[in-house]
């Protein structure tokens, strides 16, 4: 059997840390936003929405004409692709709303990241996060 842990952290970047940061979770924001309203308008043309792969393969397009989408960590991007797709997938089982824009001015920002190759490492009160170069001063918070 798989376990999937997960872990909050309060972290203490520097201020280009903190650059990095946003310009991750704005990047991750844009492609969400951008996602669905063309799914929204595929749905509204054919009566069917956009596949996970389909996005994918987009994504890889609007690289090429964002050059920005590269600076940032690539998993943060499609992990708000897979977001998006689940979030559409528990709509039409009807467990959910439809999915809202996303909004810079929410109180909560944030974006997932996952551990491939071992690109997150942990340290005493230090985590290394992919694109972020240095480590990260942290503190862990108990939920």
């Amino acid at each position: 059997m798989v376990v999937h842990k997960a872990y909050k952290f309060r972290i203490y970047p520097n201020k280009t840390q903190e650059v990095l940061i946003a310009k991750t979770i704005g990047c991750s924001r844009f492609v969400f936003n951008h996602f669905l309203a063309k799914w929204n308008n595929t749905y509204k043309d054919t009566g069917k929405g956009l596949t996970d792969n389909a996005c994918s393969k987009q994504l890889t397009q609007l690289k090429k004409e964002f050059v920005w989408l590269k600076e940032v960590d690539s998993t943060a991007i499609q992990s708000s692709l897979k977001n998006l797709a689940d979030s559409y997938a528990r709509f039409f089982k009807k467990q959910n709303n439809a999915p809202r824009f996303k909004s810079k001015n929410n109180k909560v920002q944030s974006y997932t990241t996952k551990c491939t190759n071992g690109n997150i490492a942990m340290m005493d009160n230090k985590i290394k996060v992919p694109k972020l170069g240095l480590w990260l001063r942290l503190r862990k918070v108990v939920t």
